[in-house]
């Protein structure tokens, strides 16, 4: 019936138009969406990871394990394992059936971030802060990591007239991002002087490199296809690619140069973008802005700039983009919530009847001369029995995914693996869904006391006001204005 009201040509679009929902568990500080689409992963400042049910915007499942800030989450193909990231320098495997750690690697350095190779979970590739990538393997007991280089692949011909300082600034190349293309046949890794680099994870030997900026690379992200690419990076401008058929046999790489297919940017404000993605179907381009509450939204076939999301009054940092929805999900920088954009679909109430309207206001309802007679019993009694024959199905369940595309069973069908849905949690903790972080400024927090509301904490205060003296964190309780009762009543 929920379909029978909407307007169909609200279906048809392929854009979000406002902000519609907020999601607040602790304080995110990354997102990301599973391949179904109906999971969004968070991960906090505190180290915990939530997951949050799109479909009710409830909290599915809650995964604690990390100790600082998440920085990446990546999803296996049939979305049962998630892989999770972060400052404490290791990575955690998880198991969404029972929520238990699969297995956790450490590092010898904070990660920026980590990838799942798409077709083995026990597989994924790291690039780590001021160090080489790393490809980590967990087939095995003990969890084998092999480093990936970093420098740029050039020519005989330029190895043989590179200068000292060439050679030295390609020494210094450090990985800032590393990922794994679509099917899993290749890495390609960014580098801090503005590199990329395309690495065969079987060999581990650089095939391509390409300078595609003086800048530092920030983040790059492929499409489904893995034939488009997206790079940001500091120098303000987002740049995107075509890539060929990477695991053609027929390919030469020493032949291949990469074209830069469009340019993003805002010559006006030189906006910073924070985080760029494709949208699902790769036809536009969104990203989130420096010191700037809105989302651009550029269309590739053209390179032009469509649409501006206004959002809250708060830098955004992470967006991501729904796997086959106009739907998008941005990180608040302050706040820590998490902010939905989608399209409003305004309801046809003459789907249901033709004479059903929608009024402003009420109106006066004139019934018709026979509309309230009363009927005979018999007649009531038939009705209801005729009513009662029909066969009411209460026991099937429709999958909201194949209400859009079949993407579930694509998904199923292309990666080889059986279907997983994650089993409900009921014994989630919702006491941590309020704000655990307060702001003292631009980028700046600290934990709430974690006596706070209680009658113990209230007591404390009591005595702190009779005596004159006030710690900070008392000072912070009493904002919502006990403080200055008790100085009124003192003066």
């Amino acid at each position: 019936m929920n379909l029978a009201l909407v307007d169909p040509f609200v279906l048809a679009q392929d854009c979000p138009e406002a902000l519609t929902e907020t999601l607040r568990n602790g304080h995110a500080t990354c997102i990301r969406f599973n391949h179904n689409g109906d999971l969004l992963a968070s991960g906090r400042l505190s180290g915990t990871i939530v997951i949050f049910d799109i479909e009710t915007n409830g909290v599915a499942c809650k995964l604690r394990g990390h100790t600082k800030q998440v920085q990446s989450l990546s999803w296996s193909s049939n979305d049962r394992f998630l892989l999770s990231a972060s400052q404490d320098w290791k990575c955690i495997l998880w198991d969404l059936q029972d929520g238990t750690k699969v297995r956790t690697i450490r590092f010898e350095a904070p990660v920026f971030m980590a990838e799942l190779h798409p077709k083995n979970h026990l597989r994924f590739v790291a690039a780590l802060f001021e160090d080489q990538p790393m490809i980590v393997s967990l087939e095995g007991g003990a969890p084998v990591k092999v480093s990936l280089s970093s420098m740029p692949k050039r020519s005989q011909a330029m190895k043989d007239n590179l200068t000292e300082k060439q050679a030295a600034q390609d020494a210094k190349n450090t990985a800032t991002v590393a990922l794994f293309t679509p099917d899993g046949s290749h890495v390609i890794s960014g580098t801090n002087k503005g590199w990329l680099n395309i690495i065969d994870p079987e060999t581990y030997q650089t095939l391509y490199s390409n300078r595609v900026t003086q800048a530092v690379i920030i983040l790059v992200r492929l499409t489904a296809s893995g034939r488009d690419m997206v790079v940001n990076s500091s120098d303000r401008i987002i740049r995107t690619f075509q890539l060929p058929d990477l695991g053609s046999p027929s390919l030469d790489w020493d032949s291949l140069h990469l074209e830069v297919e469009h340019k993003f940017q805002d010559l006006v404000n030189r906006l910073s973008w924070n985080h760029v993605t494709f949208s699902s179907t790769g036809e536009y381009v969104t990203a989130s802005t420096w010191m700037n509450h809105d989302i651009y939204v550029w269309e590739r076939s053209l390179g032009s700039l469509v649409k501006i999301l206004e959002g809250p009054k708060e830098e955004l940092t992470v967006v991501e983009w729904h796997p086959y929805r106009p739907f998008v999900a941005a990180v608040g920088l302050d706040s820590g919530s998490v902010y939905l954009w989608s399209i409003l679909a305004p309801q046809r109430w003459s789907a249901l009847a033709p004479d059903f309207v929608e009024v402003e206001e009420n109106v006066d309802y004139v019934e018709k001369e026979d509309e309230f007679d009363i009927q005979p019993i018999e007649e009531i009694h038939k009705r209801r029995l005729d009513g009662e024959d029909e066969d009411v199905d209460v026991l099937t369940v429709e999958d909201a995914g194949t209400r859009f595309t079949g993407h579930v069973a694509r998904i199923a069908l292309v990666s080889g693996e059986e279907e997983f849905k994650m089993p409900v949690f009921l014994d989630v903790d919702n006491a941590d869904s309020e704000d655990e972080i307060v702001a003292i400024g631009t980028g700046q927090f600290r934990k709430k006391s974690p006596g706070t509301g209680k009658e113990w904490m209230n007591e404390s205060e009591t005595r702190a006001g009779s005596t004159g003296v006030a710690s900070g964190d008392e000072r912070a309780v009493n904002g919502n204005g006990r403080t200055d009762r008790k100085r009124s009543r003192k003066g």
